[in-house]
């Protein structure tokens, strides 16, 4: 989950066990949902008449809702910017993908210089944590044009946003989260493992899934993280969001719902997005999940069970090599006699 502080979007990695103080599995905050209703006018309203155009507004606004707003309202311009975090990527690895192969080594290289730069930076961490999935995302649209539009229709939604948010008055701002915690060796040691699960989901989705090749690149760089115990913990929330939100847009895909149904979902999937947003259990891809299935598939409802079973599919392929480079391959290289074969001391060395 991503949160911000005063000064720049403070996107932190979530607590990976249960401790004094941590919030709960399922958080609700009612001011929470009452902005994430008013997040969802715009795209609500627009559904009402062209539920894809209104699907693509809600996209846009839904950054917005699963982050903490900014205590001070002159730091809340922040969402804008996080939105432009959020839908350029898109552009860079739609970009990407117009010369298929050079998609591979563009996420290996994008992930290692996102995990560097975090580690020296805390603002970095909207690069590793948001920006570098969007790039992954990116890859489904090979018509750039395509993507374009959708970055045009984040901003505006974050830009919407933003102006709601200043509805809310300023209040005391939280204590700023600590700096990086990994040094800059750990940093580029798990860049590289980043950039190759990475870049292997790149090669699994072009090969595997060429309709929306981005889906595994998605689940396995936002499931990986430096921690092994709150990787865990994402890796099994994910799938289990997104069979949740899978299920939920396939009952209106398959009824053939009417426009208002299509309304009525996107403003209350943005207003649980805002009013759960500081959950432990990771439910984010729950919701993104039905509004991007929605997006693509209202269209063309016959084809909803068969992408919904592949995006399924690659988030399970994705999380897998989110798995293999960022849980197994550390233990791996940490047995003692792989250490001694690169010379480096293991764990049974003291």
């Amino acid at each position: 989950m991503t949160g911000e502080d005063t000064a720049t979007p403070a996107v932190s990695e979530d607590t990976a066990t249960p401790a004094a103080g941590s919030p709960p599995r399922v958080a609700w905050a009612w001011p929470g949902f009452a902005r994430g209703l008013l997040y969802a006018l715009p795209g609500a309203a627009v559904a009402l008449h062209d539920p894809g155009a209104g699907m693509a507004l809600a996209v846009g606004v839904l950054p917005a809702a699963v982050m903490r707003m900014p205590a001070r309202r002159r730091a809340r311009f922040m969402t804008v910017v996080v939105g432009l975090c959020t839908g350029l990527p898109m552009v860079l690895g739609s970009l990407l993908v117009q010369v298929r192969w050079v998609a591979v080594p563009g996420v290996f290289l994008l992930a290692y210089a996102s995990a560097v730069v975090a580690a020296r930076r805390p603002a970095g961490m909207v690069l590793l944590v948001l920006s570098l999935p969007m790039v992954g995302a990116g890859l489904s649209y090979d018509d750039v044009s395509q993507a374009l539009g959708i970055t045009g229709l984040i901003v505006a939604g974050s830009a919407y946003a933003w102006l709601v948010s200043l509805l809310w008055p300023s209040a005391a701002p939280p204590p700023r989260p600590p700096g990086p915690p990994h040094s800059a060796e750990q940093a580029r040691m798990y860049g590289l493992r980043l950039g190759a699960a990475g870049a292997a989901a790149a090669g699994c989705g072009l090969a595997l899934a060429p309709t929306h090749p981005g889906w595994p690149v998605v689940a396995a760089l936002m499931v990986m993280r430096p921690r092994p115990q709150m990787q865990r913990l994402r890796s099994f929330g994910r799938v289990l969001s997104v069979l949740a939100g899978g299920a939920v847009a396939l009952l209106l895909l398959r009824n053939d719902a009417p426009d208002w149904a299509y309304a009525v979902t996107a403003a209350a999937t943005l207003a649980l997005a805002a009013a759960t947003q500081g959950s432990r259990w990771y439910l984010t891809p729950a919701y993104s999940t039905v509004l991007v299935l929605l997006l693509l598939l209202h269209a063309e409802p016959d084809q909803a069970r068969a992408r919904a079973d592949e995006r399924l599919w690659a988030t399970v392929a994705g999380v897998a090599l989110a798995y293999l480079f960022g849980l197994l391959l550390p233990r791996i290289l940490r047995l003692p006699a792989v250490s001694r074969l690169l010379g480096a001391p293991g764990r049974g060395s003291s």
